[in-house]
């Protein structure tokens, strides 16, 4: 079974605000995040998504 953790602690542990972690996960950007009903459940192994406004020098 996967262990969860929640937006404040997603955004805790990434810096971010709690509003941008659940933009992220409407974004389909977070790999593995569930929505219930009005609370979005993320693995504790997501890794925080790149930021999209960054382009990469490739």
């Amino acid at each position: 079974m996967f262990e969860y953790m929640t937006v404040k602690e997603a955004a805790k542990i990434w810096g971010l605000s709690e509003r941008r972690v659940q933009i992220l996960c409407s974004e389909n950007r977070i790999e593995g995040a569930i929505h219930l009903s009005r609370m979005w459940l993320i693995p504790q192994n997501a890794q925080k998504p790149a930021d999209a406004r960054k382009k990469s020098k490739a």
